[in-house]
């Protein structure tokens, strides 16, 4: 048995030793003090800003990946409109399908 694996046998076994000792009880006040804390107006309001950010970074992200296929796969352009004409939702279409 490798000594990480050993390791994290003896951890394994040592948290399981140590949360049966300290039983339901301490459960369920860890539980609460969780609870309350997740309940808190100012902890709420961070947590709204700080999903609003990874949004808006998604977001940014998102669309700097399709603009850099769009740059790197010939035959590839914007129908420049926002409408999602050609192959599905992308709002792109090739240059062949664009031709009539």
């Amino acid at each position: 048995m490798g000594k990480y694996r050993f390791g994290f046998v003896v951890g394994l076994a040592t948290g399981y030793v140590l949360g049966a000792r300290a039983g339901r009880d301490r459960y369920e006040q860890i539980m609460k003090a969780a609870r309350t804390f997740a309940e808190n107006p100012t902890v709420q309001q961070a947590a709204g800003a700080v999903q609003a950010q990874a949004t808006g970074l998604a977001s940014t992200a998102g669309t700097k990946i399709t603009d850099s296929v769009r740059e790197r796969v010939p035959g590839l352009k914007h129908n420049g409109h926002g409408s999602h004409e050609g192959n599905g939702s992308s709002g792109y279409t090739t240059l062949s399908e664009g031709k009539q």
